[in-house]
């Protein structure tokens, strides 16, 4: 593990940056792989001590739950769900953590920047990519489709499974996850948006079971709401959704995504996208682990900052990297799309600052890749700008913001 850098800014002498001749503004800086070039804040016009001050301000808001983040979904979710015990994973956490990405460059950085952490729910946004790039390339045809048609009935793969009784003639030998007649009615759009109301349950979590609303004799018979009638955050179905790129795709998730986006975008080899202990399948004879969109129970996405900080930048630029669309604009302009039920949120996990209601000091056309923690990637067009911030209190996201933007001046 690299050591976290101190309480300061990147800067850098001036003949070093003499040496590093501008970008032109008709071609915006992309960091080639292994590399990512830092300016100092007074060669970009931005205000140093307005930037050491949101520095300060993150360490000050550090989250006040555990640093073991097993402990930490204990507290978060533990007390109020049924079924909550951890399947997947978990790590401890590292310092308070950020970048400042202006105009491409690093402006600052702050912690552990190269320390590999849960990013939780941030691991949603890097799903909706592969569903993305699914749509992009053809396997599926359009985001109105319902699913059902795309999944057949999979194999659990658990080799220490006893062998069947003839008690067991009849039960369920294989998943049938959108077979039910309200699952059949699902799209890939409400599905990515959590508008789906999906009922069932995967990997041992019943869907009822994740943040349950209403008298608990009811959490398992309630009226099904009609799909896109009404945004209910579940990590179930995340994963539901999951589960059917997967079969869409014949192959494993993180490799699709290594593929064709953190390569390219040049990520390091230290990120990984984990499942759960329970979730593999079997796929074309092969064991296969569906991976999680989260952290709830453990898994998901662990990665460090300057990766992240690729992705967001990848997502400013609408998919484009240093003039490869990796991901198609339109699927970016869906992803920016608010939800009729929910203005503050696009497709998984872009949330949205409409009518800058998410973070009041922050333009409306910005957007927020955002997981527990608080874990959030900050992207602003109108700024040029990507932030990550790690580990930080989620009251605090708009005095974040607030202040780094005051360092721009604009």
């Amino acid at each position: 593990m690299k050591p976290f850098l101190p309480l300061t800014l990147v800067l850098f002498s001036f003949c070093f940056a003499q040496a590093q001749s501008p970008q032109p503004k008709t071609h915006p800086y992309f960091p080639p792989r292994g590399q990512w070039e830092r300016r100092s804040p007074a060669q970009l016009g931005l205000d140093s001590g307005q930037l050491q001050g949101a520095i300060r301000f993150a360490r000050e808001s550090e989250s006040t739950l555990p640093r073991d983040q097993e402990l930490a979904s204990a507290e978060t979710f533990g007390k109020n769900e049924p079924f909550d015990a951890g399947i997947g994973p978990f790590k401890e956490r590292g310092e308070p953590t950020g970048l400042i990405i202006y105009k491409g460059y690093i402006v600052a950085e702050w912690g552990e920047p190269a320390r590999v952490d849960m990013t939780h729910s941030v691991t949603k946004s890097f799903l909706s990519t592969v569903v993305g790039l699914a749509v992009d390339q053809g396997l599926i045809r359009s985001v109105t489709d319902t699913i059902a048609g795309y999944v057949p009935p999979i194999e659990v793969y658990n080799p220490a499974a006893p062998a069947r009784t003839p008690e067991d003639i009849g039960k369920p030998q294989l998943l049938y996850p959108f077979a039910s007649a309200h699952n059949r009615t699902l799209t890939w759009d409400v599905m990515l948006r959590q508008t789906s109301d999906w009922e069932g349950v995967l990997w041992g979590k019943p869907d009822w079971a994740d943040r349950p609303e209403g008298p608990a004799n009811e959490w398992a018979t309630r009226p099904r709401h009609a799909p896109g009638s009404l945004w209910k955050y579940n990590d179930v179905r995340v994963n539901a959704l999951a589960l059917a790129a997967t079969c869409v795709w014949r192959m494993p998730l993180p490799q699709v995504l290594k593929t064709y986006i953190m390569d390219p975008i040049g990520a390091s080899n230290t990120w990984r996208w984990n499942g759960y202990r329970n979730s593999w399948i079997v796929l074309d004879g092969q064991p296969v682990q569906s991976v999680s969109g989260g952290g709830h129970w453990g898994g998901g996405m662990f990665i460090d900052a300057y990766d992240m900080a690729r992705f967001g930048l990848l997502t400013l630029h609408h998919g484009n990297w240093n003039g490869r669309q990796l991901i198609s604009e339109q699927w970016v302009k869906q992803a920016l799309t608010p939800t009729p039920v929910q203005h503050d949120y696009g497709y998984m996990n872009w949330f949205l600052n409409t009518d800058r209601k998410l973070l009041p000091d922050a333009p409306a056309a910005a957007w927020v890749h955002i997981g527990n923690g608080t874990n959030f990637i900050y992207v602003d067009p109108e700024h040029d700008l990507v932030v990550v911030v790690r580990w930080i209190n989620n009251s605090a996201m708009n005095g974040m913001v607030k202040q780094i933007l005051a360092a721009i001046g604009k």
